[in-house]
């Protein structure tokens, strides 16, 4: 299989937000962590609440939203 030059912005793109997701993900998971360390009682994370879930879950598909309509050509 041979890579275009015009599909060649597509490799980069999948690249690139590869790159990015991988590091926002550690970056929350790392502050996941350290807040979950900051308990003084366990030192555990507390269960997760099914509100709070929905709210990043919104908050994650409306980012997403964001994402694929700026790829979108611009109106005149």
């Amino acid at each position: 299989m041979t890579v275009n030059r015009d599909d060649s912005w597509k490799s980069r793109t999948y690249i690139m937000g590869l790159i990015l997701g991988a590091a926002i993900g550690l970056m929350s998971a790392y502050l996941f962590v350290r807040s979950a360390e900051e308990n003084p009682e366990t030192g555990r994370p507390e269960p997760i609440q099914t509100g709070t879930l929905i709210t990043l879950l919104l908050a994650i598909l409306g980012l997403m939203r964001q994402i694929a309509e700026s790829g979108k050509p611009r109106r005149k």
